[in-house]
């Protein structure tokens, strides 16, 4: 082995200990690439001239990319929806539709869950809000507690696979990164990139089989240990308006989720456009969240958006130099008082959400949570850089290639050692340092890299239940009462951990779950 590559192994090593001592992400990942890359260069073992790619794959990467303006609009609109008390009003409803079932209030947890989650996509909001809203009344009816956690937890990270998630843009801006540096290797150097919708649209059969999964298990628990998961009081499941107050509950969730979803599925908006339209949505349902003032103009701007979309698609508003044609000005003359009761309505909601304070709180923890990514994007460009450098890539290449079933024995080592560093890594870490060395090699395989992607996606979303620095467990442990202990809770997700690991082998198994969608709406070719 050459000089370099014994200077890569130690730059992985190194980025791994110092990121398991605690240091911050970002820093370690830019901190050890230049420590390593200095010694190296002194040695001769690295070129640092390489180190002038570093500002344009920066500006490439993350000041000029316009998929990434995705993940702050998403990070906005699921802490705005957080505010607006849907999960409240859905779990309250779900609670008494479900509830003289024995196991009916564990379902409807896992059904808000996935609701959450292709409305949010933010786990630790999920967590906490199921945590403080469920976990009580789960106990109050005499729910078994490790059962009780385990459902919580689980559910709330639905919002790792199913879309809109912050997951999937980032792992889908990696992916895509992997795809094209493969196809330039074999001499494809225009290869069509994995676009961020592809996963969206790759991760919604997978996401929805495991919910089921999850309900199944319910059923399961409930009918072999009936004491475990009792029915609700009948007089506590009793409300002569349940469907319409279900119907109410259900109707502002699923109207934003075939928004976001349904716009990027079907081809009509870019993630950036879908995430836009999914930010303006969430400020009015939080708008209205205070049901004593009037909220007709909220009602009337919100019901406003489809109209527009709909013009948008049916007409075209473009405007020639030469003129206006008689189908843009029937279709500017429908669109403009749309837009103005759009703006009156979306003012309305802003002003309320700043006097609440709850405007102020959202945009700082949108603009740290977005900082957050972006920086460690910064020092994992540089990671990835003096990685490949140093001749890492071909050493991962040479490992994978030599093992025993080809490319499903490589995919299975990936997939173990990615579900390993899931019990002391986050998932942020681990699509930073992780996939962008492993991604490109498999590729070269011929595997699909929606199918590789959505694969990477449900597994790191272990990484949100795996004892000991699974997130999922430190948002219920902060909320939960103080009979809930620690113990409780690890050995609740023990059995949802390992139903993911089921979903995954699943997927594995049959890669149609993950490449149909996109290839029969996207028209996606891999």
């Amino acid at each position: 082995m050459a000089l370099p590559e014994y200077f890569a192994i130690g730059l992985f090593l190194l980025a791994i200990l110092s990121l398991l001592a605690g240091f911050p992400v970002a820093f370690t990942l830019a901190g050890s690439a230049l420590f390593v890359a200095a010694i190296a260069s002194l040695t001769g073992a690295f070129e640092i001239s390489l180190m002038g790619a570093i500002p344009s794959r920066i500006f490439g990467t993350a000041i000029w990319n316009e998929v990434l303006i995705a993940v702050p609009l998403f990070i906005f609109m699921g802490l705005m929806l957080e505010r607006s008390r849907v999960a409240a009003s859905l779990l309250e409803n779900m609670g008494m539709l479900f509830g003289q079932l024995r196991g009916g209030l564990g379902i409807s947890v896992f059904i808000v869950g996935a609701l959450l989650a292709a409305s949010t996509g933010i786990v630790g909001a999920a967590v906490v809000t199921m945590g403080l809203m469920a976990l009580p009344t789960m106990l109050k009816h005499g729910y078994d507690p490790k059962l009780a956690a385990g459902a919580i937890c689980a559910s709330g990270t639905l919002g790792q696979i199913i879309p809109p998630s912050i997951v999937l843009i980032i792992l889908g801006e990696q992916i895509s990164n992997a795809y094209v540096a493969s196809q330039s290797l074999i001499g494809n150097w225009s290869p069509e990139p994995v676009s961020v919708g592809d996963l969206f649209a790759g991760a919604l059969v997978p996401g929805l089989l495991l919910v089921s999964l999850y309900i199944l298990y319910q059923v399961g628990i409930a009918f072999f240990k009936p004491q475990s998961s009792p029915a609700l009081p009948a007089a506590a499941a009793k409300d002569n308006r349940l469907i319409l107050k279900l119907i109410g509950a259900l109707f502002a969730p699923v109207a934003l989720m075939l928004a976001v979803l349904g716009s990027i599925i079907m081809g009509v908006a870019t993630p950036t456009e879908a995430a836009s339209v999914g930010g303006v949505g969430a400020i009015l349902l939080a708008g209205i969240a205070d049901k004593e003032k009037p909220a007709g103009w909220i009602y009337m701007a919100g019901a406003s958006v489809p109209a527009l979309l709909l013009i948008s698609n049916f007409l075209d508003l473009r405007i020639d130099p030469g003129g206006i044609s008689q189908e843009a000005l029937l279709g500017l003359s429908l669109a403009v008082p749309l837009i103005l009761i759009l703006i009156a309505g979306i003012g309305i909601s802003l002003v309320r959400l700043y006097r609440s304070g709850i405007l102020k709180e959202v945009c700082l923890s949108t603009m740290q949570m977005s900082s957050m990514v972006f920086v460690i994007l910064i020092g994992a460009t540089l990671f990835s850089l003096v990685f490949r450098g140093l001749g890492g890539d071909d050493i991962v290449y040479e490992a994978l290639k030599d093992l025993p079933g080809g490319k499903y024995g490589a995919l299975f080592v990936v997939m173990l050692v990615i579900f390993i560093l899931g019990f002391f890594l986050d998932f942020v870490e681990i699509t930073f340092v992780v996939v962008p060395i492993v991604a490109p090699v498999i590729l070269l395989m011929e595997v699909n890299p929606i199918w590789l992607g959505i694969l990477i996606a449900m597994n790191l979303q272990t990484s949100f239940l795996t004892p000991p620095f699974g997130f999922a467990l430190f948002y219920l442990r902060r909320v939960a009462p103080a009979e809930i202990t620690t113990g409780m809770i690890y050995r609740g997700v023990i059995p949802f951990v390992l139903i993911q690991l089921g979903a995954l082998a699943i997927l594995a198994a049959f890669p149609a779950l993950a490449t149909w969608l996109p290839e029969n709406f996207l028209g996606s070719q891999y």
